[in-house]
């Protein structure tokens, strides 16, 4: 018998977003690890549960959720055209918006995106959907999905703290084992971590987050975005760091990618673009190929 929640018997619900929503930039810009899309429908895992959603224009379809958490998770609760003027502010950001219009940042669980951009450093993204779903496998709770095949809910810091380190060595982890191990006891030891820092000023909140072992700027800046809605954040990977090299002359992407470097792209960013920054980087990250010939 399988333990865990039975979502088979969820009913459909339909929702019309008050605000522009584009569910497959959303769901595909590389902000999550744990959706598929299937013919015409996501299908993911999120709060412990299976979720499907479809978009037909501009109506919503899904199971597995309440309305009131599908709104919140895919910040349809706030203004899109409000936060889209704040940062248009030159013909280049203007035309990503234009060709991605209606991409959301996800609202992410705090702790579960922490250890997914700990798995997300150097690597690809199959590999970190990889290293995700073997750390759900070993220490999630199972949950049957509609069509009675079975994941598993991310594991809470408890839960994972419990795996040895060759145990989190055996979820592929390989050099962020020891990281994640010594970060997970940390957060296990301290319920109100994410309140705490949820609470901070951005540059407070981001020290913070980069005493944890394992947690550079990059990591710090991504958790920030995705996992606490600071969105004045501004991560910095190859891909961005191409496109702001090329679009305003920025950094010099010839070179290895130096703290310095990385300090003085982000510090431009936000003050080119203001408090909603990381909304920049996802409309431009969401249209990289047009600006990186599809190579870094």
């Amino acid at each position: 018998m399988t333990r865990g929640i039975d979502m088979t018997q969820d009913a459909v619900g339909v929702y019309e977003p008050a605000y522009p929503l584009n569910l497959d930039a959303t769901l595909s810009c590389g902000q999550l690890f744990r959706w598929k899309k299937g013919e015409n429908t996501w299908q993911g895992i999120a709060d412990g549960r299976f979720i499907t959603i479809r978009q037909k224009e501009n109506r919503l379809f899904f199971s597995g959720c309440s309305e009131a958490f599908l709104v919140s998770y895919l910040h349809l609760d706030s203004d899109y055209d409000a936060m889209v003027s704040g940062f248009c502010c030159d013909s280049h950001i203007s035309d990503a918006v234009c060709r991605t219009g209606g991409l959301r940042i996800v609202r992410q669980d705090p702790w579960e995106c922490l250890i997914s951009y700990l798995c997300a450093q150097n690597a690809n993204i199959p590999f970190i959907t990889r290293m995700i779903e073997n750390i759900c496998q070993t220490a999630g709770e199972p949950i049957l999905a509609p069509d009675k095949t079975v994941g598993y809910a991310f594991p809470t810091p408890t839960a994972l703290s419990l795996l040895t380190l060759e145990e989190k060595r055996g979820c592929t982890l390989g050099y962020r084992a020891p990281y994640i191990h010594k970060t997970t006891a940390a957060i296990a030891a301290d319920p109100e971590w994410a309140n705490r820092i949820r609470e901070m000023p951005f540059e407070e909140a981001r020290r913070s987050l980069m005493t944890y072992p394992g947690i550079g700027p990059k990591v710090a800046d991504c958790v920030l975005l995705f996992g606490f809605q600071k969105y004045e954040s501004f991560p910095v990977d190859v891909w961005i760091r191409m496109i702001m090299h090329r679009l305003y002359g920025i950094g010099n992407p010839a070179v290895s990618l130096t703290p310095a470097e990385y300090e003085r792209i982000r510090r431009f960013a936000q003050e080119h673009f203001g408090p909603y920054a990381g909304y920049a980087q996802e409309f431009l990250f969401a249209v990289r190929e047009s600006y990186t010939d599809g190579k870094f």
